[in-house]
């Protein structure tokens, strides 16, 4: 019986290791960066300066994420049911924002959401894999590259509880 168990532990300890090593990523984040890396390698803002936003994971994995831009045209209307083209364009393009479910790899080091809805209807009932990194208290992940091969990176803080600052 020893025996086996011994054996079961080392059999299991690599991948054991890998979760007891790997922060989570359960909580709130703020947004502090949603740049893309250009083809040529150059980092630009993706969603003007200083875009606003946050992300939460909870601990039985379901996840809300909303990112938008700082600068966004106001309706001239006043109501968004008598806005221009122009208005509801800069609306849909200076928001990114989706929910579901994910799932971490640390081994891989992926996230998987498991879109419900997001602003962008595409990705409606869709699997986003995303490649991340964590480093103490900042979250990092790219978005797999566009049609004009820019790629879109999401910069997060933790946002600390009362109870844990």
């Amino acid at each position: 019986m020893i025996k086996r168990m011994l054996f079961l532990v080392i059999l299991l300890w690599p991948a054991l290791s890998v979760y007891a090593q790997t922060p989570s990523i359960v909580g709130t984040w703020e947004l502090t960066g949603a740049d893309k890396i250009l083809p040529d390698g150059t980092r630009v803002s993706d969603f003007g300066a200083s875009p606003h936003g946050l992300v939460i994971f909870t601990a039985d994995g379901h996840y809300a994420v909303e990112i938008y831009r700082a600068d966004r045209l106001k309706f001239s209307s006043g109501d968004k049911l008598k806005g221009t083209a122009e208005e509801y364009k800069d609306a849909s393009l200076g928001m990114s924002v989706h929910f579901g479910r994910y799932t971490v790899d640390p081994a891989k080091g992926t996230i998987s959401f498991q879109i419900d809805r997001a602003s962008f209807p595409n990705w409606d009932d869709t699997t986003q894999v995303r490649t991340y990194e964590m480093t103490g208290d900042e979250l990092t992940w790219k978005v797999p590259a566009r049609p004009d091969g820019s790629i879109p990176l999401t910069v997060l803080r933790r946002i600390k509880s009362e109870n844990s600052k």
